[in-house]
């Protein structure tokens, strides 16, 4: 596929499991000294391709733990969890790297981008570490700004872009490489209200278009775009429901004040 269409959103590079996460009575715990944490206690969810999740929970509630293990940045203690079919909980660091490269899209509170680099580049750097031609690199980046709206702002460095237009950057950047699912992590926390419904406005419309998404948040009226909401307490999930009457970002952006006004 030489474009990120529609298409590409949706394709998987392998055979089309309708179970996109499967995990599996997981548990996780961290030795701090002598005290022995117990940060997930029995969690097993399964998330569909095409889903739009968020996952909820106050501070030392086990979702960031969730978090980091679906996104392969570490492993349960205890249980399984299998994306698309493969049993990453059972993978080498290695394996687990390549599997986070190709797979998986990351999106944090931080833009972290690169304050010397344009957009253009902060969005190529993923590609330097997949099999791509430098030029298929530089085209995979040109699309992706230009999917979340940011294709007059490629040769603009950070300092250059709003807070807002940052984050479009971070979203590029975790889509060229065509990910199964993106992971976002509290990724309006650093933004005013409007800036951060312009942002679900992107997920909404990359979900629409068939990009499995996983929303760490925890505010109910950022969860409220989602399609399914995952409720964490003590390291259990508590609560696990369908978003009832779901706003449409773009609708909610027409009744909100613009900077100008």
């Amino acid at each position: 596929m030489a474009t990120i269409s529609q298409p590409a959103l949706r394709a998987t590079g392998g055979t089309d499991y309708s179970v996109i996460i499967q995990v599996e009575d997981i548990h996780k715990y961290y030795d701090l000294g002598e005290t022995r944490v117990h940060a997930l206690r029995g969690a097993s969810v399964q998330i569909e391709r095409g889903e739009f999740v968020a996952i909820m929970g106050s501070s030392g509630s086990g979702k960031s733990t969730f978090m980091n293990i679906l996104g392969c940045l570490d492993k349960p203690s205890a249980g399984r969890y299998l994306l698309e079919g493969i049993a990453v909980s059972e993978l080498s660091k290695k394996e687990l790297a390549t599997i986070r490269n190709r797979k998986i899209g990351f999106v944090f509170q931080g833009f972290n981008l690169l304050s010397r680099t344009t957009a253009l580049e902060n969005v190529e750097l993923p590609t330097l570490y997949a099999q791509v031609t430098k030029e298929e690199g530089r085209k995979r980046a040109r699309e992706a700004l230009q999917l979340v709206g940011l294709g007059d702002r490629i040769m603009h460095y950070p300092s250059q872009l709003s807070g807002g237009q940052q984050q479009r950057v971070a979203i590029a950047r975790a889509l060229v490489n065509r990910p199964s699912i993106l992971l976002a992590d509290e990724p309006t926390g650093n933004l005013d209200s409007r800036t951060s419904v312009e942002i679900l406005e992107v997920f909404q419309k990359l979900n629409d278009d068939g990009l499995t998404i996983v929303l760490v948040t925890h505010e109910p009226d950022i969860a409220q775009f989602s399609k399914r909401s995952i409720q964490f307490r003590d390291g259990k999930i508590r609560r696990d429901e369908p978003i009832q009457s779901r706003p449409l970002a773009s609708e909610v952006l027409k009744n909100m004040p613009t900077l100008e006004d």
